[in-house]
């Protein structure tokens, strides 16, 4: 029989780092533990693609770093959250207090999720919330199901993609604009 969440013990960060689960991802949410099965092929090419798209234009322009599918950022802690984005960016000055080894205690001005077939709204919604509570500028979620993606932005407001409009770097990492239709390519 499975513990009810509420009353599994709350497990830290560095916990979290020192288990060994083979093929799973794992976060900590709130101190408790969340193990997923590892995304599809066509999520991981979708999400690739986003961060060699992002990468060209960052590291053309010296903006900072990227990092790629599952990459934990500790964005909360007393209870510890980690998340892991699929694809994320942070500015120079930001990038260069990431520690070598752990999670970087920090949040990504932008985070981008890709939406996998078994992933429920509820979820989905969950993680868009923590990164902007957390103080992400803006949270693009890549919907290949949809062929669209939506900025969610700290603000509050949400706005859509479709496959013939454009992904904005907006002021996090000026310059760069992205045809939805690329992602997807």
């Amino acid at each position: 029989m499975t513990m009810p969440l509420h009353a599994q013990p709350l497990m830290t960060a560095d916990e979290i780092l020192a288990l060994d689960l083979p093929g799973k991802s794992t976060e900590p949410v709130r101190g408790h533990l969340v193990v997923r099965e590892p995304p599809g092929s066509f999520h991981g090419r979708v999400a690739a693609r986003l961060a060699y798209l992002i990468g060209h234009h960052v590291y053309q322009h010296d903006l900072g770093a990227v990092f790629s599918q599952d990459t934990g950022f500790q964005i909360a802690s007393n209870p510890d959250s980690v998340r892991a984005p699929d694809v994320a960016f942070v500015p120079t000055a930001r990038a260069a207090e990431i520690p070598p080894r752990g999670y970087a205690r920090m949040t990504p001005d932008l985070v981008a999720e890709i939406v996998s077939p078994g992933d429920s709204p509820g979820e989905l919604l969950s993680k868009i919330g923590d990164w902007l509570e957390a103080g992400a500028s803006f949270v693009w979620v890549i919907d290949p199901a949809r062929r669209e993606g939506r900025v969610h932005r700290a603000g509050g407001t949400v706005a859509i993609t479709p496959i013939d409009g454009a992904l904005d770097g907006e002021d996090v990492f000026p310059g760069f604009r992205c045809p939805m239709a690329e992602v997807f390519r």
